[in-house]
């Protein structure tokens, strides 16, 4: 149960909605679990509901396609990403700029995996700028711009020039191979259980059937427990 204050929030929100001081109710960087209860909690009362979440997500940060935008779009809330261009290492820099080295961080060993990860990336990211004529900026934006559930990307543009650059995006489409090449080197490392529902759970579920357009195959312990029985 959220805590009174919590409900306190929501209700005021409404208020501020109904008033007509702002227009829509969004969260920023709070937990699928806590965000999802608040929404249920504004729909149950009839409170205005909540229509977006910003969250960091990159190309470098894949993380919330494990809880945050799959719950999103089961809600109806809008995904608004923050750093698209993770501090500017999407950009296509390689200095160390906005690479951990943070005492109590990663060790020296941890810290060459992920540069190498890194690395990878932005070298994905360049080959396919050079393929449609665009910068690896406005090719780690449109990326960003065309994920599901994505409806608005923020731009972190502090002068005219790159404000002007990053609008470069809109006039950049990606292939469906350049798409999945950018996927495959960024693939990221999601908790439990998003992997499992992923590759597990819909041959279980479905057992071979194909719902919404997607097929599944029979899971082996379907048939250990059919020859069992």
């Amino acid at each position: 149960m959220l805590h009174s204050a919590y409900r306190w929030t929501l209700r005021t929100l409404d208020d501020l909605v109904s008033n007509g001081k702002i227009r829509y109710v969004g969260f920023s960087d709070v937990p699928a679990w806590a965000t999802a209860e608040a929404a249920t909690i504004a729909r149950f009362r009839g409170w205005a509901p909540i229509v977006a979440v910003q969250l960091q997500y990159s190309l470098l940060e894949r993380t919330s396609e494990g809880e945050l935008i799959p719950m999103s779009e089961a809600l109806g809330m809008g995904v608004m990403p923050w750093s698209p261009l993770h501090r500017g290492l999407l950009s296509g820099k390689r200095s160390d700029t906005g690479r951990q080295r943070t005492p109590g961080g990663p060790t020296p060993a941890e810290l060459a995996v992920i540069d190498a990860v890194i690395d990878a990336v932005i070298d994905a990211v360049s080959a396919v700028a050079e393929e449609v004529g665009a910068t690896p900026a406005e090719v780690a934006l449109s990326w960003v711009q065309g994920r599901p559930g994505v409806t608005s990307t923020l731009i972190g543009s502090r002068t005219v020039d790159q404000l002007e650059a990053n609008l470069g995006t809109l006039a950049v489409t990606l292939s469906e191979d350049q798409r999945a090449a950018l996927d495959e080197v960024s693939a990221p490392k999601l908790n439990f259980p998003a992997e499992n529902n992923r590759l597990l759970a819909p041959n279980l579920q479905f057992a071979g059937a194909t719902v919404d357009g997607r097929s599944s195959a029979v899971s082996p312990l379907l048939h250990a427990s059919a020859a069992r029985y």
